[in-house]
């Protein structure tokens, strides 16, 4: 063998846990899963945030009268989402919002939000 040639240091798993002072073990499953880019969540598909209308004047002082439009599949939601139509108390037009489907919702119903609703 040659001295010359300084000897290659090679860290185990179980020496550098020991350098770091823990004792060796298996790295769980979650831990694992979290720094791989093979187990993120597919989210090209996702149809948008499901949200409540913004608490604006005729809400906190009356209510607001909506439209369901439609039932919706969202992938990677275990809930249905709907879409809501409502009219814009401001400007001349209509805003749809997106929200989670409770049981018994169906398109055409009308929903009501706001305090005296």
């Amino acid at each position: 063998s040659r001295s010359h040639h300084r000897a290659r240091l090679e860290f185990t798993p179980a020496a550098h846990a020991a350098v770091q002072g823990t004792a060796m073990g298996r790295v769980i499953r979650g831990s694992r899963k979290g720094k791989s880019l093979i187990f993120s969540a597919k989210t090209r598909l996702r149809k948008g945030a499901v949200k409540l209308r913004a608490v604006d004047y005729a809400e906190r002082h009356g209510f607001m009268k909506g439209l369901v439009k439609n039932i919706i599949h969202d992938p990677g939601r275990g809930a249905p989402m709907c879409e809501v139509v409502f009219h814009d108390p401001y400007r001349y037009k209509l805003t749809k919002e997106k929200w989670v489907a409770v049981e018994g919702l169906h398109t055409g119903q009308f929903v009501y939000c706001g305090s005296k609703a």
